[in-house]
């Protein structure tokens, strides 16, 4: 009696401590990615996983929780802002394998004008001040004729590699944070979808003009190279990339989120 006595509690303890094994953290921004992995959360949990997720408000402190052990992994970025994070903090982050989740179309966004052909000479532009998102939106600006860059294959140009403003617009950098609440003081705003979205911003509405489902920005999942390839991020990305998490995407955002699988 006794033998089978601890015989059930030696089986109920290796349970516990697989279930804590199976636990992954993961961190994100609050619109759409953390209501992306809210929605799969009961699928993975089904998988034996349980997911926990760590809100962040800003672009730094995700990768650097994941780079401290802090976190598993995260999902908020696109490949060229982790290119350019790991080169200015000489830290390794990795794309997981087949991580590619969703685009955000990056717009522009003014509360003074209704048309772009009505931003006067000398306008002023809130850009984001990473070099990444920076560059994307003057990217933004020259498709849309309002700049020229000296290097139109660029994903990272900056205001210095403007070669034509025939507007003479100027140029604000901002956190990207920030962008939403200086429409007022400014004539156009570039801001990144996922803050247009939780400053009750309708891209697909009230975007003055907008990125095309062909942005090279596709946002993907990142990890530590020792932890990219686990069973447990496999695991994720499969019920990301799941018709379920597409629906989801399609039918919540309406375009403004557009699934990149």
């Amino acid at each position: 009696m006794l033998k089978k006595a601890l015989s059930a509690i030696a089986i109920a303890t290796l349970a516990l401590s697989a279930q804590a094994a199976d636990v992954l953290k993961i961190g994100a921004t609050a619109v759409p990615h953390a209501e992306i992995l809210n929605h799969i959360k009961p699928a993975l949990k089904a998988q034996g996983i349980d997911l926990e997720i760590k809100e962040f408000s800003d672009y730094v402190q995700p990768n650097a929780a994941v780079e401290d052990k802090q976190l598993d992994a995260n999902f908020f970025q696109h490949q060229p802002y982790l290119d350019s994070y790991n080169k200015d903090r000489k830290t390794s982050l990795v794309a997981v394998p087949n991580g590619k989740v969703h685009v955000e179309p990056f717009g522009a966004y003014s509360s003074k004008i209704k048309n772009i052909k009505d931003l006067k000479n000398g306008a002023t532009i809130a850009i984001p001040n990473d070099p990444s998102n920076g560059g994307r939106a003057l990217i933004l600006l020259a498709k849309h004729g309002l700049i020229e860059l000296k290097d139109p294959k660029s994903l990272t140009p900056t205001a210095l590699e403007i070669v034509k403003n025939p507007k003479k617009l100027k140029f604000k950098e901002l956190e990207a944070p920030l962008l939403p609440r200086a429409l007022a003081d400014v004539d156009l705003a570039l801001i990144n979808t996922n803050y247009a979205i939780e400053a009750k911003l309708n891209p697909t509405k009230d975007a003055l003009f907008i990125e095309g489902a062909d942005s090279p920005y596709t946002n993907i999942i990142v990890a530590r190279k020792d932890r990219a390839g686990g069973a447990d991020i496999a695991k994720l990305m499969s019920v990301l990339h799941s018709a379920d998490t597409k629906k989801f995407i399609q039918e919540k955002y309406k375009g403004a989120v557009v699934p990149a699988f």
